[in-house]
């Protein structure tokens, strides 16, 4: 009889991307009020949030300000999200979809890409968020046509 010892729980749990932001109070509003994510921790030097940690469902990213300690801008020549993109996976990326929309951002219209539902947002400082979910449905169908396809409820 073989014995086999228990494996160890994983040395590495979690990636949080960390985004650095020209302007706090404008991130802010696009990923709370509008992704409806949660401020967990905050650093406030002179009381003002120059860091933080957001999250959503079992999700977390962290926000920076690009402004030193003396107040100083920080920022780049080009574009802070240039090549930049984070994809969530999702049970129902629809949902955050609908609720985005609700609260008044606007994102791509979510279409089916390798089997998922892909709803694609970009920030203020361009980052691109995808939040995608798996689905049956086919290959590059839009929501606007599913959802005409779709009965009356």
């Amino acid at each position: 009889m073989t014995v086999h010892a228990a494996a160890p729980a994983p040395n590495v749990r979690e990636a949080v991307p960390f985004l650095r932001v020209t302007d706090m109070a404008r991130a802010l509003r696009f990923y709370v009020d509008g992704l409806g994510f949660v401020v967990k921790q905050r650093w406030t030097p002179a009381g003002e949030i120059r860091w933080c940690l957001l999250t959503l469902g079992g999700a977390s990213l962290m926000l920076q300000s690009l402004v030193d300690d003396d107040g100083r801008d920080l920022r780049p020549p080009t574009p802070l999200g240039l090549g930049v993109r984070v994809c969530f996976m999702c049970a129902d990326a629809l949902r955050i979809h609908d609720e985005a929309v609700a609260r008044g951002l606007t994102p791509r219209e979510p279409f089916v890409g390798n089997g998922l539902w892909v709803t694609t947002f970009e920030d203020p400082d361009g980052y691109v968020l995808d939040f995608e979910s798996p689905t049956d449905v086919a290959e590059d169908t839009t929501l606007s046509a599913w959802r005409a396809g779709q009965p009356a409820s």
